[in-house]
């Protein structure tokens, strides 16, 4: 503050025009200096101040649209890839109800396969039991007429004598002639 005061009482003795020389106070030529410095640099960089904070202004300005278009582009690309999210889970879903339809077909399928070889089995079983009940039936019919013919062999047995057999003989010899008579 004194030195500023002190250049301020100093000005007032300044001879006006008066003579020229050389100041050899050194806090006055440095501010003087300083002066004469900071109004070269505003008039001569002024522009060149201005010219940087115009290149820095578009710069950042470039940079802010170029990031507003890759958000743009990042905004798109999300709304895209949440579309193929969508159509994914989507097809996800048909695969999976197709998958279970698939499946139920499938087991009703099995299903109906089973009851038809269950009936096939059931029907191929009625039929063997029909077939062997027809079989022993068979059996004990040819057992019954055996035995039968047996008792009734014995019975003439017991009941033929010679006389009887030789009529018995003669009666179908004949039977046996008037059968080739008409065949002829």
């Amino acid at each position: 503050m004194r030195i500023v005061n002190g250049f301020l009482i100093s000005s007032n003795h300044w001879p006006l025009a008066g003579s020229v020389g050389l100041n050899t106070n050194i806090l006055e030529i440095n501010i003087i200096n300083l002066g004469v410095v900071l109004a070269v640099l505003f008039y001569f960089g002024k522009g060149v101040l201005s010219n940087l904070l115009n290149n820095r202004k578009r710069t950042i300005l470039s940079t802010i649209r170029d990031a507003e278009e890759r958000y743009e582009e990042a905004t798109e690309k999300l709304k895209q890839a949440r579309s193929r999210l969508q159509q994914a889970k989507g097809k996800a879903e048909d695969i999976r109800s197709n998958g279970l339809a698939q499946m139920e077909k499938e087991k009703q399928d099995l299903i109906d396969a089973a009851d038809g070889d269950s009936k096939r089995l059931e029907e191929s079983k009625n039929y063997t039991i029909r077939f062997e009940e027809q079989r022993a039936i068979e059996q004990v019919r040819q057992e019954v007429s055996r035995l039968a013919l047996e008792r009734a062999l014995e019975s003439l047995k017991n009941r033929l004598n010679i006389e009887l057999q030789s009529r018995m003989i003669d009666y179908h010899i004949g039977l046996f002639r008037a059968m080739e008579k008409l065949i002829d």
